[in-house]
């Protein structure tokens, strides 16, 4: 056998070896077990690769927020009322996308109802009933941030209502809302849904961020532990109470930038307003100045100029 085939064999040999031992590595790789941080981690990778690009977003948000000032210029106008109610998933973008609808309105006239767990007399009390005094009046638009589903979500997973109590809302509740149809109140409901592994992707993140931190209570972490029981909840909430007078109507927000143009697109195709037109304003002239001395600057309590 010559030198040179020798070597040449000697090399097929190595790459036959090389070549085993990568498909036993490859083999072994997938028998290994994906943990939870390797999931929260492609979790990650999926949403940063379908992400809206900011500036995409801001232009978009931009347009949508003009058109959410007209629609409240209506709203004002006509003496409509508007109500407007997010649930969820926890972590699933409702507080992000109320606080970009609510940034460019008055808040006159547009408010958010986020109301606490009842008191001990709210307990006593008809179960609508705190909700009752939060709906608009005319010329307004509420937001409320959970609502009167609380029951047929939380309390019903958690265990803080009887089950006569959970079904007598089930029942209770699409008559309620007919009622407010039939009195001239606008309501539309949106579910925000969010994926296992984003879901857990926020939590972490909410963890690891101080300012963000109070976003994540013992209730919430609760609930992502029993995160089965609250799709069955769901299901049932769904199936009872989307009716054809108040239907649910779902957002997919594992895009959170997304979800907020949709929501926000969609409720504007909801409330049939229109662009009402004011008379243009002028700046009236300055009063004269007949010679008024203001005080020295010295002698007011100025905050340090730190920047």
């Amino acid at each position: 056998m010559s030198k040179k085939n020798a070597v040449g064999r000697g090399k097929t040999a190595k790459a036959a070896k090389a070549a085993a031992s990568n498909g036993a590595a490859r083999k072994g790789a997938r028998k290994r077990p994906v943990t939870a941080t390797a999931e929260v981690a492609r979790a990650s990778d999926r949403t940063a690769a379908t992400k809206m690009p900011a500036k995409e977003f801001e232009e978009e948000l931009a347009k949508l927020q003009l058109e959410l000032v007209k629609m409240l210029d209506w709203i004002r106008e006509s003496g409509s009322r508007v109500v407007v109610i997010f649930e969820g998933r926890d972590a699933a973008g409702k507080g992000g996308t109320i606080k970009r609808i609510v940034d460019p309105l008055n808040p006159r006239f547009c408010r958010v109802a986020a109301l606490p767990a009842p008191g001990e007399r709210e307990k006593t009390q008809w179960y609508f009933q705190r909700y009752v005094q939060h709906l608009p009046a005319g010329g307004e638009m509420v937001i409320f941030d959970r609502s009167w589903y609380n029951r047929a979500g939380v309390e019903r997973v958690m265990g803080f209502c009887t089950d006569q109590e959970y079904w007598e809302f089930i029942r209770s509740a699409p008559e309620f809302e007919r009622m407010l149809v039939r009195s001239g109140i606008q309501l539309v409901k949106y579910w925000f849904s969010v994926s296992d592994d984003e879901q857990e992707r926020r939590f972490k993140g909410r963890l690891e961020d101080r300012t963000r931190r109070w976003k994540l209570s013992p209730m919430d972490l609760e609930s992502r532990r029993r995160w089965l029981d609250y799709s069955k909840a769901k299901d049932v909430m769904m199936e009872k109470t989307s009716t054809p007078e108040c239907p649910w109507y779902e957002v997919e927000s594992d895009n959170k930038r997304k979800a907020r143009l949709n929501c926000i697109s969609h409720l504007l195709s909801m409330v049939p307003y229109k662009e009402v037109q004011y008379p243009r304003l002028k700046l009236p002239p300055r009063q004269k100045d007949p010679g008024y001395r203001r005080p020295p600057k010295d002698s007011l309590n100025w905050i340090p100029e730190r920047y």
